[in-house]
C-alpha cells in the first residue's frame, strides 16, 4: 500500500495555505506548482476550449440555421443511452428556442437497432423532414448516411464515438475524434460535442454563453453516465454542469433526482456529486433503452408537464427494478459459464455467450465481469439466429481496436477504447472469441492482471476530519481519470467489536494516538472476517467522507482495504 511522500507536497500546501495531505493528493496526481493546483482546484469556464476547433462545426451550424429560417422540419436521432437521449434533448430543445422545427427520435433497442437506420430514416421521411441530424451516433452509418442522402435528406453527424476507416457521405461530420479534427479535446461524451455546436449556434444569433448554463444539466448527466474522462474540459462541464442540476427547473430531471431518492420531494439540494449520478440518475434513464422504450426517457427530459414527468419517472422507477433483476440472472449464469471454462494464464480477452439474455442488460454485466477477471469482456446475448454483443475493456486496452481486428468475424461494431458493441452471428462465436483472446494476449499477456490499490497519501486519523472532508470536495466531480483520493493509514488500532451490516458490509471502529474514526468497507466481510480484527492493529487504505445520521455529520473512513500491520502485501 505505498502512499506518496516527501516535503514538495506540503510546501505546496504551505504556499496554498491547504491542508497538508490536499498538498500531498496534489502532487501525487502530478500537479506540482501553485498556478497549477489553483486552476484544478477552481476549474472555470474560462477553461472551455473555443467550438470552432471542431472540424465541420460551421458548415453544420449553417445548414442548421438555414434549415430554422427556411421552416424546414429537422430530426434529431440520437442513441437509446443516457448519453444519446440527453444530447438529443439538448438539441432538440435549443432548435426549438431558436424557432426550428423540430422532431426528436431515439431507436429501439430491440426493433431498430444501434445506431442510425432505416427506422430513423423511415420517421425523417414520415414527418418531412429536410435536415436529419444525428446525436452520440452515426459516425460508422456510412450505409445508412447514404441511403438518407438518397432520400432527399441532408445529414449532420455529431458523434463522439471511433470513426471507421471511412466518414459517412454527411452534409457535416462533426466528431473530436476525426483524423483530421484538430479539436483538443477528443474524450468528449456526445452530449458534450452537442452542447459545442449549440454553443456554436447560439453565438450566431447573438445569443450570451451564460444562457447555455442551464442545460449544463444534461451534458452532466451524460458526461458522467458516459465514463469519460472527468479531466481537463469535461471536468469543467462536469462541475459546473452538477451546479446546474442542483438546481434544474426541467421537470423531467426534477423528477428523477426525487425518485431517485437524491433529493426530497421540493427541497434544493446544496449539490449533488457525480456518483449520485452514476448510480441512482443515470441507470434509471438507461433501464428505459435497456428493458423498455428509449422514447420514453426522452419525454422525460423534454417535458415541461410537471406531472408527466412524475409518472415517466416512476415508469422509469419500476423498469430499472426490473433491470436490476435481468442483472443478476444474467450475471449468475454468466460467473457458471466461467466457472467450467475461464483459465487466467490462458484467457487475456474474455467472450461469454449465452442463449435468451437480454441484449439490454449484457453491457452492465460486462461491466460487472470486468471488475472481478480483470480483463476485457465481451458479453454477447444470442437469440432468433442473431447475437447481438456488448464489450468493456480494462485501462490501457483499446477495445474498439481489438473488435478491429476480429473484423472478419463480425457484422456490425461500434464504440471507443473502454466500451463497444457488435453483432456476431451465432456460428461465429467461438472464431471471435479465439481471436479476440489471441488480440488480448498480445497486449496484456506481459502484464500482470491484478488489481492494485495505490494510496495518494499517507494521513494520520487526527487530520481525518469534517474539515479536510470538505475541502476534499475541490478536488471532484470524481470518475474516471480523476478518482477520489485515497490514503494510507498505519498501524491503527481496531477498537470495539467488528461486526456485519448489511450484506458483507464491515463496521468497525479504528484509533489512533486516541483518535477514533468508524469505518464501513462494503462487502469486505467475505475476505477480512470480523472477529479476526478483535484487538488487532491493521494498515488501512480508505477514502475519507461524511456521514449524515439524524442531521449529525461526522467523517467516516470508506474501507477499501485492511491488513495486519507489518505484512507486506503479497
Amino acid at each position: 500500500m505505498p502512499a506518496e511522500q516527501g516535503g514538495d507536497g506540503e510546501a505546496l500546501a504551505a504556499a496554498l495555505k491547504l491542508p497538508p495531505a490536499l498538498g500531498r493528493v496534489l502532487l501525487a496526481r502530478g500537479i506540482a506548482g501553485a498556478e497549477a493546483a489553483k486552476a484544478f482546484l477552481r476549474p472555470l469556464l474560462s477553461g472551455l476550449h473555443p467550438p470552432s476547433a471542431l472540424a465541420d462545426l460551421d458548415r453544420a451550424v449553417d445548414r442548421i440555421l438555414a434549415a430554422i429560417e427556411r421552416g424546414e422540419t429537422i430530426l434529431v436521432h440520437g442513441d437509446y443511452d443516457v448519453d444519446g437521449i440527453a444530447a438529443t434533448a439538448l438539441l432538440a430543445r435549443w432548435i426549438r428556442r431558436l424557432g426550428g422545427r423540430v422532431e426528436a427520435f431515439v431507436p429501439h433497442r430491440l426493433r431498430d437497432g444501434y445506431d442510425l437506420g432505416d427506422a430513423g430514416i423511415t420517421r425523417a421521411l414520415e414527418v418531412g423532414a429536410r435536415l436529419l441530424i444525428t446525436a452520440d451516433c452515426g459516425i460508422v452509418a456510412v450505409g445508412a448516411v447514404a441511403r438518407a442522402r438518397d432520400a432527399g435528406l441532408d445529414v449532420v453527424v455529431t458523434d463522439h464515438h471511433t470513426p471507421g476507416p471511412e466518414l459517412p457521405p454527411a452534409w457535416a461530420v462533426v466528431n473530436p475524434n476525426r483524423a483530421d479534427c484538430a479539436y483538443p479535446n477528443p474524450a468528449l461524451c456526445g452530449a458534450g460535442v452537442v452542447f459545442k455546436l449549440v454553443q456554436r449556434l447560439a453565438a450566431k444569433r447573438g445569443i450570451d454563453f451564460e444562457d447555455l448554463l442551464p442545460d449544463l444539466d444534461l451534458v452532466a448527466l451524460a458526461t458522467v453516465a458516459d465514463l469519460v474522462p472527468l479531466t481537463g474540459e469535461n471536468r469543467v462541464l462536469a462541475r459546473y454542469g452538477l451546479r446546474a442540476l442542483a438546481r434544474t427547473t426541467k421537470p423531467g430531471l426534477r423528477a428523477l433526482l426525487e425518485s431517485s431518492g437524491v433529493v426530497e420531494s421540493g427541497a434544493a439540494p446544496p449539490s449533488i456529486e457525480a456518483g449520485q449520478v452514476g448510480f441512482r440518475v443515470a441507470p434509471r434513464v438507461n433501464a428505459l433503452g435497456r428493458l423498455d422504450d428509449a422514447a420514453v426517457g426522452l419525454r422525460l427530459l423534454l417535458t415541461d408537464d410537471a406531472g408527466e414527468a412524475r409518472r415517466l419517472a416512476a415508469r422509469a422507477e419500476e423498469v430499472n427494478t426490473a433491470r436490476q433483476d435481468e442483472d443478476r440472472r444474467t450475471l449468475e449464469e454468466a460467473l457458471r459459464k466461467l466457472e467450467s471454462t475461464y483459465e487466467p494464464e490462458r484467457d487475456f480477452g474474455l467472450v461469454v455467450d449465452g442463449d435468451g439474455w437480454h441484449p439490454g442488460v449484457i453491457g452492465i454485466v460486462a461491466s460487472r465481469l470486468v471488475e472481478r477477471v480483470h480483463r476485457p469482456v465481451v458479453m454477447v446475448a444470442v437469440g432468433d439466429g442473431v447475437g447481438r454483443g456488448s464489450g468493456r475493456s480494462v485501462p490501457g486496452f483499446d477495445l474498439h481496436a481489438a473488435l478491429v481486428a476480429c473484423r472478419e468475424h463480425l457484422g456490425r461494431f461500434g464504440g471507443h477504447r473502454q466500451a463497444a458493441g457488435l453483432d456476431v452471428r451465432p456460428e461465429q462465436v467461438d472464431a471471435f472469441r479465439e481471436a479476440f483472446n489471441q488480440v488480448a494476449r498480445e497486449h496484456l499477456g506481459h502484464l500482470d492482471l491484478r488489481p492494485e490499490l495505490r494510496a495518494d497519501a499517507e494521513l494520520h486519523l487526527g487530520q481525518a476530519d469534517l474539515s479536510l472532508a470538505g475541502i476534499l470536495r475541490h478536488l471532484g466531480p470524481h470518475g474516471i481519470g480523476n478518482p477520489r483520493p485515497v490514503f494510507a493509514g498505519r498501524s491503527l488500532r481496531v477498537v470495539g467489536s467488528p461486526r456485519e451490516v448489511g450484506s458483507g458490509h464491515l463496521k468497525l471502529t479504528l484509533e489512533q494516538d486516541g483518535i477514533t474514526r468508524p469505518g464501513i468497507g462494503f462487502g469486505l466481510v467475505a475476505r477480512i472476517p470480523p472477529d479476526r480484527l478483535v484487538g488487532e492493529r491493521v494498515d488501512a487504505l480508505f477514502q475519507l467522507t461524511v456521514n449524515e445520521y439524524r442531521g449529525r455529520r461526522t467523517a467516516q473512513l470508506r474501507l477499501l482495504d485492511l491488513r495486519p500491520t507489518g505484512v507486506d502485501a503479497a
